[in-house]
């Protein structure tokens, strides 16, 4: 059972979509500049420079979470963790967002910041809840 692993990254789609939208939202600031407005190029920057961190984050911190026997490696902006079974607790939460139901993974971890991990549908590029069921049959050497 040690050679079961199990990896999770957003999905290469939406990381593409990501590039693809700030790609047109620096068109759009740069077209919008010259027809003289003044707030569109400041708008469409904004929004080309936050897509293009989140596209940034997706394509170089992959997978985001991976799991084994032993543990869990959780890739952030601050590093690379790699984590024992025991020093995690690992649950699923459920927030309403937009008048539903949204199921987030909890990694919480005294030992590396940040303390909580809250790691979503988009993080994961599945439902969280899947990511819980193998994750504990992971845990459990299943």
């Amino acid at each position: 059972m040690d050679n079961l692993s199990a990896s999770w990254a957003p999905r290469p789609a939406l990381v593409w979509a990501g590039w693809l939208l700030a790609a047109l939202s620096t068109v759009a600031a740069v077209l919008t500049g010259l027809s003289g407005d003044r707030a569109g190029p400041v708008l469409f920057g904004v929004a080309a420079l936050a897509l293009a961190g989140f596209a940034a984050n997706g394509s170089a911190i992959r997978p985001k979470l991976s799991a084994d026997a032993h543990g869990v490696r959780v890739r952030t902006l601050t590093g690379d963790h790699r984590l024992e079974w025991s020093q995690v607790r690992v649950r699923l939460v459920k927030t309403r967002r937009l008048g539903r139901e949204v199921p987030t993974l909890e990694i919480e971890c005294e030992d590396i910041p940040p303390h909580l991990l809250v790691l979503g549908w988009l993080e994961l590029g599945t439902d969280p809840r899947d990511v819980l069921d193998v994750l504990s049959a992971l845990r459990a050497g299943r």
